[in-house]
């Protein structure tokens, strides 16, 4: 009897030994789980475009509310953060405040599109103010100029994409012909421009 309660008690002091070097190598596990200085994942991200319709040129706004970070997005400064960063950006996230044209744009814009649910891109900072984005939309990977600028902990890129270096013309004319009478000016002319500017604005926290 004396050794069955032995062999009992010594049986109860391992598994507690053993049970506390495992919750002390969690906690070791834990700690050296560290968060980057600048990480995109957890920024605040804020990807605009702007749009145009009629001969006159008058601007539509837009936005996309989500973007997935592929590939990189952290660093020790900002610039390293951003630095050869991929993401992804889901069309789904497409948002004018007007629910009929964001149908029409992911409709007839982007669905008449080859597998572009996805907008893919990589951005490369080439000066300290200047860089390169690869965008792939409609199954064309092409380059896309910007100019940046980064203050304290906020980064605000802006580019002028022409949507003809992605053979995006077809869905110009898609667009166009579907909003046909919301694209005329004064003159009679329905137009839909190739041209869209980009606006991206990332505050690291």
């Amino acid at each position: 009897m004396r050794k069955f309660l032995f062999v009992a008690i010594l049986l109860s002091i391992t598994f507690q030994f053993t049970s506390c070097k495992s919750e002390e190598k969690k906690k070791t596990e834990k700690k050296e789980v560290k968060t980057a200085p600048f990480s995109l994942e957890t920024a605040n991200n804020s990807i605009d475009f702007v749009a145009y319709k009629t001969t006159d040129k008058i601007p539509v706004k837009g936005k996309f509310k989500k973007i997935n970070i592929t590939k990189n997005g952290n660093g020790t400064t900002a610039k390293e953060a951003i630095n050869n960063t991929e993401f992804a950006i889901p069309v789904s996230s497409l948002f004018t405040a007007d629910v009929s044209r964001d149908f029409k744009l992911k409709k007839f814009f982007f669905g008449v599109m080859d597998n572009t649910s996805l907008l893919y891109g990589k951005l490369m900072l080439q000066t300290d103010s200047t860089g390169v984005a690869t965008i792939t939309m409609n199954a064309v990977t092409a380059d896309l100029p910007f100019s940046y600028s980064i203050k304290d902990k906020e980064f605000t890129l802006s580019a002028t994409m022409n949507l003809d270096n992605w053979n995006a013309q077809n869905a110009v004319d898609s667009l166009n012909l579907a909003c046909r009478d919301l694209h005329k000016a004064a003159d009679g002319i329905s137009k839909t421009w190739s041209e869209v500017a980009i606006n991206i604005t990332t505050v690291f926290k």
